[in-house]
């Protein structure tokens, strides 16, 4: 057979991000070819997210182009996979446009299931039927093979890789549909955690993101040890050509929260960031997602994580609009990014999730226009505060991480226009801008801080290295 033209799509999260990687690397490995012309593809694989409405909204809209090109290329194989795959698996099967549904515990299958439906010329559909239930062996075994075997750089960021280090959930946040299409939290074991960065290690990469739902939560028994994040983060600051390790997303809990910010400040390998998500303000909206913390305790953690890491940089997720919140509740949440004094935060409306417990028991009485002016108003409280952090860094001198062109070039006063925009991170995750040869992609270099705004730092390199 010839090779086939592949042209994958990917919504959501980092870790649809890294599943679009692995497969992208199995089926290269099977003789498929990228495309990015759609009209080119012989395959079409899109990888989806059930978390929010929105993004399965522009999945369907998707379908329905893909519907149309194939009324005259009817031989176009498409298939659906992750997690809206496992939400709806046959309803979506349903669709004139797809061939294959293939759940995210399914994916080493993806090279299988197109070649069976080129040979067969039927349908398939790969799910897990109880999602909540453990793994069978075969599958968890398959799953580690394939994650050990195809694990690559971040697409497009050279010197970056994403690494699982647990799948699944067991929180059970009334809002949250992950734990319904993802399954039970299962750590994977450290020694192939640790053999899979050093593999990209040798590869040449310099930064890895151990990527998890409740990545804090991992922990893994064996014999007479229990192994957590912590550990995991120690072993890999070991590792010699490994300068910076990034993880998210945290669940707010005390477990583990000492030790893993311990290596944080012991290690200068492990970056001083923390992404912790605390969802609202008021506490008895927190306690109807089921989130198992108050607003003054969520608070205590940051001030915690700021004692033993100092420098330490924060992130956090907010919703609005979630059933039942008043405007006193909303205010309780602007008091808190107040608070909090995030680096930067994202805030959604709350959309109902079908399968959901506050879908199923909670109505949606919060009108669209007020979730609307509340994420406003709240966006508008976060900007206020990313200005007054960013503006401390004017003037200064800082290490980044470079990770290519800009794809949305800044107005910039940069002197030396030859060069093209490139972007960078600092190790608390701060976007830095700045003119410089694309050729410093993946490299680290320091520039100094010219001009700040909300989202970004300006900044030219440092004469060393120019």
């Amino acid at each position: 057979m010839n090779p086939m033209k592949l042209h994958i799509k990917s919504f959501g999260c980092q870790m649809n991000k890294l599943d679009t990687a692995l497969v992208t690397a199995a089926l290269k490995d099977a003789r498929f070819n990228l495309t990015e012309s759609v009209k080119e593809a012989d395959v079409v694989l899109i990888n989806t997210c059930s978390v929010r409405d929105h993004a399965e909204q522009r999945v369907i809209s998707h379908l329905g182009h893909l519907k149309h090109i194939k009324e005259s290329k009817p031989d176009l194989i498409v298939g659906v996979i992750g997690c809206m795959a496992q939400r709806l698996g046959d309803k979506l099967l349903e669709h004139e446009a797809v061939n294959i549904v293939c759940g995210p515990t399914q994916i080493p299958q993806i090279a299988d299931l197109i070649t069976e439906v080129i040979e067969q010329n039927k349908k398939e559909l790969a799910i897990t039927e109880q999602i909540r239930k453990p793994a069978p062996q075969p599958d968890s075994d398959a799953l580690e093979e394939f994650e050990s075997a195809y694990g690559i750089e971040a697409k497009g960021i050279p010197g970056q890789a994403f690494v699982r280090v647990m799948r699944g959930c067991n929180k059970f946040c009334t809002y949250c549909i992950v734990p319904y299409v993802r399954g039970p939290e299962v750590s994977r074991p450290p020694q192939a955690i640790i053999d899979q960065i050093k593999r990209l290690a040798d590869d040449g990469i310099k930064q890895v993101t151990l990527l998890g739902q409740a990545v804090n939560s991992y922990e893994y028994k064996a014999a007479e040890k229990t192994y957590s994040l912590a550990d995991i983060l120690a072993k890999a600051a070991e590792i010699q050509d490994i300068e910076w390790i990034k993880f998210v997303t945290n669940y707010p809990t005390e477990k583990y929260f000492d030790e893993i910010l311990q290596v944080m400040a012991d290690s200068p390998k492990v970056c001083p960031y923390l992404h912790i998500p605390a969802q609202s303000g008021s506490d008895k909206i927190l306690k109807a997602m089921n989130r198992r913390y108050t607003a003054d305790w969520y608070l205590s953690l940051l001030d915690k994580a700021r004692a033993i890491v100092p420098e330490i940089a924060i992130a956090g997720d907010l919703i609005v609009g979630f059933p039942g919140e008043t405007d006193q509740d909303f205010q309780q949440t602007v008091e808190l990014v107040k608070k909090a004094r995030y680096r930067n935060c994202f805030v959604f409306k709350y959309s109902p999730r079908p399968g959901t417990t506050a879908d199923k028991r909670l109505q949606n009485t919060v009108p669209l226009q007020v979730k609307q002016a509340r994420n406003i108003e709240l966006l508008a409280v976060q900007e206020k505060i990313s200005e007054e952090l960013n503006r401390e860094f004017l003037g200064k001198t800082v290490k980044v991480l470079i990770e290519g062109p800009s794809k949305k070039p800044h107005l910039n006063a940069a002197e030396n226009q030859n060069n093209p925009q490139l972007v960078a991170r600092t190790a608390t995750d701060y976007i830095v801008v700045f003119n410089a040869p694309q050729s410093l992609a993946g490299q680290f270099t320091k520039v100094k801080i010219t001009k700040t705004t909300p989202l970004t730092l300006f900044a030219e390199l440092t004469a060393s290295q120019e």
